[in-house]
């Protein structure tokens, strides 16, 4: 049912999602424009602001959060976005472009970090109540807005680091690869075509596998519970 608590929980579900998406875009277009790719930079996407990233993908930014939100009855959100860059400076710069990779979901590792330590000191000092084992259905707002960033952002880092084409992880496996090889492997993810659609199928089919185990470790070390 939609009722006013469903709406407040979208909303923050919604403020979530769009911060940490708009940290991975920008984690990766500013690493890019570290890296000497300005394509980034000249499309307002080394920024915050979450304007530029929302006028580049206005149905991953915008109309998917909300209706995945609502075909999962509230219990989760999930979009995209994306930052441009130039594929001519990655096939010739095959190591930074995987850098570049990297960028984004280590920006969402940082913010599961970050919420989960306000969490863990919030709870130790008495500043965040928790109603439930389930934080994300605490009646305190801040600890569930806090809860969802740090699920959210783990889920968001875990995912986009499985190494298949089109995601970040695939692209970041070429820090561990020679230049030349790197290269081969960059140039094969810009021409995979009908293997990106295959290889967001098999991720979408498997990501529970890594997903759930980082969270339960994340929320262990991190939260304490």
């Amino acid at each position: 049912m939609f009722d006013s608590e469903m709406i407040v929980s979208g909303l923050m579900w919604y403020v979530a999602f769009l911060f940490s998406t708009v940290c991975h875009e920008a984690a990766h277009a500013w690493a890019a424009l570290r890296g000497g790719d300005t394509t980034a930079y000249h499309g307002g996407q080394v920024s915050l602001d979450p304007l530029p990233h929302i006028q580049r993908e206005p149905f991953g930014m915008i109309i998917m959060p909300w209706l995945s939100f609502l075909l999962n009855g509230g219990s989760f959100m999930m979009g995209w976005a994306s930052a441009p860059y130039d594929p001519n400076w990655a096939r010739y710069y095959p190591k930074r472009a995987a850098w570049m990779s990297l960028a984004g979901p280590a920006a969402n590792f940082l913010l599961a970090i970050l919420a989960g330590l306000a969490i863990r000191f919030g709870l130790a000092s008495g500043a965040l109540l928790a109603s439930e084992r389930m934080l994300t259905n605490s009646g305190d707002a801040v600890l569930q807005l806090l809860s969802i960033t740090f699920f959210l952002n783990i889920v968001l880092g875990t995912f986009n680091l499985l190494p298949l084409p089109p995601l970040d992880g695939f692209t970041a496996i070429g820090i561990l690869l020679p230049e030349a090889t790197a290269a081969r492997l960059e140039e094969f993810r810009q021409t995979a075509g009908m293997f990106q659609m295959v290889g967001l199928l098999v991720a979408w089919q498997v990501a529970g596998y890594f997903i759930w185990p980082v969270y339960h470790f994340a929320s262990t070390v991190i939260i304490g519970r």
